[in-house]
């Protein structure tokens, strides 16, 4: 009796997996392409590179912020950038992991998310910046003359 329960288990998951599968989308480059042109609505690249110039720009000189975020946002070819990063996309994701990431970015939750990565990729750039110089000192201590 119990390993006719089991088999009545595994079926009844192997079926469940099945449709979970089938459900997903085809992985076409249309489809790629569609999901990332989603992905990208949800997370458009000029309101993202509006809101890195000014959370990066609080680490610079007082002088220089109102050029840099300038440089960043007015100065940068968007429409460029929106193009590489969508090529990018349908290059590297499939259809399934493009419509998850739009599903979740263009989410209540996950437009909050994305509303706060920029602080707190600021918050932690200079942690980074500096662990990669410490880094390159360590590798270039440890390499040989020449």
């Amino acid at each position: 009796m119990k390993k006719r329960a089991l088999i009545v288990v595994l079926w009844l998951s192997v079926a469940s997996l099945s449709n979970l599968i089938a459900e997903g989308v085809a992985d076409t480059p249309e489809n790629r392409r569609r999901e990332a042109e989603r992905y990208l609505q949800a997370t458009p690249p000029k309101a993202m590179f509006a809101d890195l110039a000014e959370k990066a720009a609080v680490s610079l000189p007082p002088a220089d912020r109102e050029k840099f975020k300038q440089m960043m946002t007015s100065s940068l070819d968007i429409d460029a950038l929106t193009k590489a990063m969508t090529d990018a996309m349908v290059k590297h994701f499939t259809a399934d992991e493009l419509k998850a990431l739009a599903d979740f970015y263009g989410s209540p939750v996950g437009k909050s998310a994305m509303s706060k990565f920029g602080t707190y990729m600021a918050e932690i750039m200079p942690t980074i910046q500096a662990e990669m110089v410490k880094a390159q000192a360590k590798a270039n201590q440890s390499a040989p003359n020449k």
